[in-house]
């Protein structure tokens, strides 16, 4: 499950920088539908070179291990596939951070965040359930995970009538996910109960 304190640990930082973010993969599809514990999170983050500065002092406890800002630069200027780990050392919880760069489906999604309220002290940006489908179909098609399958019938069970399922098509046809779109449509996460 989700666990605010967790999430805020890497959330809030990010807040009171002002950097513009996104969560997806195991918390997002914990929030929309499965509830299973997950030991990191995924965010997108915008991070122009203004704010390069701000993200290494928000992290710069000793609590927290950061890559050195020269790593953040080179990581930032990347046109696609920008990455980096935020790690917490006392407990271990880890922030794997994916720079927006100029991946569309990045683009697309950024423009359909959705703030929730976490519980009373902390509100979030998630990513749209449909970036969150679509990640996992394409984790899926690279690693044949069932879990990824699990996660998206989970999220299109309790999240289903949330889910815009012609920006969905566009997006399994065009990033070429249909075989793995048939076989997530086709899980029944009741059958998990049935295997050993």
């Amino acid at each position: 499950m989700t666990d605010p304190d967790f999430i805020g640990l890497f959330i809030e930082p990010l807040e009171t920088q002002g950097l513009s973010y996104m969560i997806t993969g195991g918390v997002a599809s914990v929030i929309y539908g499965d509830p299973r514990f997950t030991r990191d999170i995924d965010i997108v983050l915008e991070l122009p070179e203004s704010g390069i500065e701000g993200l290494a002092q928000a992290f710069s406890s000793p609590d927290f291990f950061l890559p050195p800002v020269e790593t953040l630069r080179e990581e930032a200027l990347r046109p696609r596939h920008g990455h980096f780990t935020i790690i917490h050392r006392g407990t271990a919880l880890r922030a794997d951070v994916y720079l927006l760069g100029d991946d569309p489906l990045h683009a697309w999604a950024f423009g359909r965040r959705v703030r929730i309220p976490l519980d009373a002290s902390i509100a979030i940006w998630l990513a749209p359930v449909e970036y969150v489908i679509v990640r996992k179909l394409e984790y899926y098609a690279i690693s044949g995970s069932d879990r990824h399958l699990r996660d998206i019938s989970m999220m299109l069970d309790v999240s289903g009538e949330k889910v815009d399922r012609a920006q969905l098509r566009r997006w399994v046809e065009r990033l070429g996910l249909d075989e793995a779109w048939v076989n997530a449509k086709g899980y029944d996460s009741a059958d998990d109960f049935d295997r050993p």
